[in-house]
């Protein structure tokens, strides 16, 4: 990604606009005063690659490119929020209008007050408690892998309530009989699911994934014995897990404790997320997942 133009953030954002061309996708932000600044998302265009052949678009391209813009409008949204809160105090929240969709659309900006969460102590965080060979413990709920799937479903849509955040989103997960994600915060909260000899389908994998920047509201934690794994520097994770006896691998930028069936992502680690770093300039895991130790089964490859 790259920017062009003067950036000064200090003036009030009016306007969005994202585009999508042969070249790629890019959007414009332009303040009250009419200056613009323009971002290049890196990635693929708008048109189908056929190799030089006549092809037609096939029938699912349309839907990937909906798909893609509305990734992107929410990436801006968080980029021009987080903007305004340390330059202004405030926080931006983008209505989007079509104007050729799905590849250009055209955002109008209202300032609002900022969310309290973004103050410590303000807004209680979200924590999910692991429990290795058992499953997870939730505000509210278990998410044990001796749980239907039924149940596991019924407890997501529970969490996208609680969180005022869109339903469970299922994906297509090779190797499990169902994947879905809610988002907490700007946190997401991943099971899969596998079926027994007998059919029966239960959880099998427990994941968690953490933006960069700021978390949420509400800010979701994962604690294993009263660690928070993705909140404490990676080192510091690591040396702890390793003086309470655990067995500590790792995998290029993943660790794993075979004894606990769990893995811990770090930036290339096959972690769909980058490197999460606070102000301290300290590195966090990225990502977490957690399965039945026996028998511990492939790396998680994303929620």
């Amino acid at each position: 990604m790259r920017n062009e133009g003067p950036v000064d953030w200090g003036r009030v954002p009016a306007r969005v606009l994202l585009r999508g061309g042969p070249g790629g996708w890019h959007y414009v932000v332009v303040d009250d005063k009419g200056a613009e600044r323009r971002t290049e998302f890196d990635g693929p265009g708008t048109l189908w690659q056929t190799g030089g052949r006549s092809d037609p678009e096939p029938p699912w391209w349309r839907r990937r490119l909906a798909e893609t813009a509305e990734g992107m409008r929410a990436v801006i949204a968080e980029r021009l929020t987080d903007a305004t809160f340390g330059d202004l105090g405030a926080e931006a929240a983008i209505t989007w209008f079509a104007v050729d969709d799905p590849v250009e659309w055209e955002g109008l900006v209202t300032l609002r007050e900022a969310d309290p969460a973004r103050f410590p102590g303000r807004v209680a965080p979200f924590v999910i408690t692991l429990e290795p060979g058992r499953g997870a413990l939730l505000p509210d709920a278990h998410l044990l892998f001796s749980t239907p799937a039924s149940d596991a479903w019924a407890t997501l849509d529970a969490v996208a309530e609680r969180c005022g955040t869109p339903p469970p989103r299922a994906q297509f997960l090779c190797g499990w009989a169902d994947h879905r994600s809610v988002q907490v915060g700007r946190g997401v909260l991943s099971l899969s699911t596998d079926r027994s000899e007998t059919g029966a389908e239960r959880v099998a994998e427990i994941c968690g994934t953490r933006r960069p920047g700021w978390s949420g509201n509400p800010e979701m934690r994962f604690r294993l014995d009263g660690i928070d794994l993705l909140d404490e520097p990676a080192a510091d994770v690591t040396a702890l897990l390793a003086e309470l006896g655990h067995e500590v691998v790792r995998r290029g930028r993943a660790v794993r404790l075979p004894g606990l069936g769990l893995t811990l992502y770090g930036p290339d680690g096959r972690s769909p997320r980058p490197a999460r770093r606070s102000a301290d300039g300290e590195e966090r895991f990225a990502a977490v997942s957690m399965q039945h130790p026996a028998p511990f089964a492939p790396l998680w490859t994303g929620a």
